[in-house]
């Protein structure tokens, strides 16, 4: 699913802005030197204009209104974060009736330079291959290519998808209209226009594939929110329209490769189509990819960063040290310009700000307790200038506000901001400024991460742009991020590897955007592992040359315990000689591995044009020699002028991944009987749902108790007595092999109706 973050590169960077209006500038006249000023020019009052609109409230809702009672009007953008508002093409007559709107706060005109995708698909290498031709001497565009979007349906109206837009079926209505949810519908969506520009969009923006065929299947409703069932039938739905690629930019947070959705798309891939997922939003710890990300013949995508100008903070006392910031959405823009006195206020809480001088101050606070929003509010209304909140788990965290605050507002990891504070500590008064950076091929913090539980397959497959891309939305283009931005980069390089060459196959396809990969670095130069990469972010000019195939393109070793006696462990690749001369190839392991390990790979061989070889690889293990966690490296193949990365991983002892997921509990038509569900990836010792009571977390009483339970879902029913109606803390904890692990859920029994019993 969807999930925003912008990191200050929004579609207002490509805007160029001159306020005018039609009578500034005149000459005054002086005493007869200038000679009689002509009359001025009439405007013609159905001349569509382009303005700027500044929104005093939420840019959307205000966007909303404008649309219906100026429904000629075309949004062309939204910016959330560097500019409240919107632009907007609009007939001259109707400018004073926009003014009138509410929410509009000011209009003025603007001039704009043609838009791209952003910066993603030339950075990806898709202004090279223009020049590129298929078998029929065609260039590559897509054309004669059938991708299915599966997601919240399509604007199909849009005129940048209208003329690649070729059908679809709707999931949810059971109709053969996928467009997306209106207004008039439910909360309306635009997430799978975003996705379909993002593949092929033709007209003021450019997809990956530009010339492709666009099928939508709607199996998101409103909000966004679908089920498996729907998602199985778009799949279904869309193998029997016989597209030849399907993307899915959405998912679960069940990471486990035999997840309904999972097991469908393996199926489709075995079916002749090439699929495309997005990885997940759920990063950076490890084990959060999610279904069908788990699926091990599709494709699935991470997120990693196109260029981009990033904010850092530098203390006054040590300029050495710079900490990353993250603006968050719904917050002003972060553009301080001098140096200001930082302090800390605790929890952020208005008891904090009372305690606290932040008056014209930057005030820096934990994340908990309290919503991002109640934390915003409290820092404005105690006179701060911006506020810093730090995470309170490891690592970096993606906010959003739930309504616009007037204050800039970021985030910081955890590990940053406690350095920060004891920076802070050392002295009464510090003073901090904000430095930028240009960067790119930066994972996303949010990109989900591998590998998958019990297969222990490495996820994702490789890596595209996923921040801050602008693509289409319904009436309007709009930028967004998350590894549903990333998939579709993939779906049209897919699209365009297979117009080149259209009889291969998803395993060929799929190789060569992995095998083309540029491996990418973390900002200490460390080589981002496989579980966080795949192989690495898509080169589509490199993956349009490839001249040899190795599939799959990464491989597991799997597991094993510590006091095992001696092993082998084996994987087998296939090489694949796509060129038009006889190639000699090598397979070599690397040369630093740990103690215990002794590789078996074949020698030389050679394989003439069109001709491929399964080769195994055998990695001859000493258990007892290693201490337990996961292993990585890269096996290489080469030939005379191809070198091919294919990275590996392999664990000692039962990894640490999670041992309880997604638990749903909810009423059955029978009194007292409830039904549950949960996925336990790797089966469980013990199994159990505790209640207690919400406030006080005393215990209640066990409504579940199991032992010995295999692994995947886990559906049973349930009866529930003596327990009195109300909403209780329930703890699902799931144990096995010496690690626990809780889910923490508020749940509802009987027929409770809240405090009042009126409603």
């Amino acid at each position: 699913m969807m999930m925003r973050r912008v990191w200050g590169m929004l579609a207002a960077a490509m805007v160029v802005t001159m306020l005018f209006s039609p009578y500034q500038g005149l000459a005054e006249e002086s005493g007869g030197l200038y000679p009689e000023r002509p009359p001025l020019p009439e405007i013609d009052p159905e001349q569509m204009q382009i303005v700027i609109v500044e929104a005093d409230d939420d840019p959307v809702e205000a966007m909303a209104r404008v649309q219906e009672q100026l429904p000629d009007t075309q949004v062309r953008r939204t910016f959330l974060t560097l500019f409240n508002g919107f632009s907007l093409e609009i007939k001259q007559k109707d400018i004073e009736q926009l003014q009138t709107i509410k929410g509009v706060k000011r209009i003025d005109p603007v001039a704009m330079y043609e838009p791209s995708m952003d910066e993603s698909i030339p950075f990806i290498g898709g202004n090279e291959i223009r020049s590129m031709l298929d078998e029929d001497g065609d260039r590559l565009t897509g054309e004669g290519i059938k991708i299915g979007v599966i997601d919240t349906g399509i604007d199909y109206h849009h005129p940048d998808l209208k003329k690649n837009y070729r059908g679809g079926y709707d999931v949810v209505d059971e109709d053969d209209d996928p467009m997306e949810t209106t207004k008039e519908e439910g909360v309306p969506t635009l997430h799978g226009t975003h996705v379909a520009g993002i593949i092929a969009a033709d007209g003021r923006m450019h997809g990956v594939a530009p010339d492709a065929e666009i099928y939508g299947y709607r199996a998101l409703g409103p909000t966004g929110i679908g089920t498996t069932e729907q998602v199985i039938a778009a799949i279904e739905k869309a193998v029997e329209d016989e597209v030849d690629v399907i993307n899915l930019s959405l998912g679960n947070t069940v990471n486990g490769p035999d997840w309904p959705t999972s097991v469908a798309l393996d199926k489709a891939v075995e079916a002749g189509v090439v699929a495309v997922t997005s990885n997940g939003n759920s990063g950076p710890n490890l084990w959060t990819v999610g279904s069908p990300g788990t699926s091990s013949k599709a494709i699935s995508v991470g997120a990693s960063t196109p260029p981009l100008r990033i904010p850092y903070l530098v203390l006054d006392r040590n300029e050495e040290q710079e900490w990353a910031i993250t603006p968050m959405i719904r917050a002003q823009p972060w553009d301080q310009k001098r140096e200001d006195e930082i302090v800390y206020a605790g929890l952020g809480r208005k008891e904090d700000f009372n305690n606290t001088d932040v008056k014209g101050k930057i005030a820096i606070v934990e994340r908990g307790i309290v919503t991002f929003t109640v934390k915003a509010k409290a820092a404005k209304q105690a006179g701060a200038k911006g506020l810093i909140v730090y995470n309170n788990h490891d690592g970096e965290f993606a906010g959003t506000l739930e309504e616009i605050v007037d204050l800039p507002v970021v985030s910081m990891s955890k590990e940053d901001g406690e350095a920060l504070l004891s920076e802070l500590s050392k002295t009464n008064h510090s003073r901090i400024r904000t430095v930028y950076h240009e960067e790119q091929d930066f994972i996303a913090p949010f990109s989900s991460r591998g590998p998958v539980t019990y297969s222990w397959d490495v996820k994702p497959d490789l890596v595209a742009p996923g921040v801050a891309i602008d693509s289409t939305v319904p009436k309007g283009y709009l930028d967004m991020n998350g590894t549903s931005m990333a998939a579709p980069h993939i779906a049209g390089a897919a699209a365009l590897v297979l117009q080149k060459h259209p009889d291969w196959t998803p395993d060929q396809v799929k190789a060569a955007l992995m095998n083309s990969a540029k491996l990418i670095s973390d900002r200490d130069g460390n080589v981002y592992p496989p579980h966080v990469q795949g192989t690495g972010r898509v080169d589509l000019s490199r993956a349009l040359k490839v001249e040899t195939l190795v599939y799959p393109g990464a491989v597991s070793f799997g597991k094993w315990l510590r006091d095992d006696t001696r092993i082998e462990k084996q994987v087998k690749i296939t090489v694949d000689n796509q060129s038009d001369e006889r190639k000699r190839y090598t397979v070599d392991p690397p040369f630093e591995v740990p103690d215990g390990i002794q590789w078996k790979v074949p020698f030389s061989f050679y394989l003439n044009p069109g001709e491929k070889r399964e080769v195994p690889i055998i990695m001859d293990v000493l258990p007892s020699v290693f201490e337990g966690g996961m292993y990585n490296g890269i096996i290489e193949v080469k030939s005379k002028d191809e070198i091919i990365n294919v990275p590996y991983l392999f664990f000692v002892e039962e990894p640490d991944y999670p041992r309880v997921m997604a638990f749903m509990l909810e009423h059955t038509t029978e009194e007292d009987v409830y039904q549950y569900e949960v996925y336990l990836p790797g089966g469980a010792e013990e199994f159990g749902i505790v209640l207690y009571e919400p406030d006080t977390f005393q215990f209640v009483k066990y409504i579940e108790a199991k032992k010995d339970v295999d692994r995947g879902m886990l559906e049973e029913k349930l009866e529930i007595q003596g327990v009195e109606p109300g909403v209780y803390k329930a703890l699902i904890f799931a144990r096995q092999d010496g690690k626990e692990d809780t889910i923490e859920r508020d749940i509802i029994i009987g027929q409770y109706l809240g405090p009042s019993s009126s409603r």
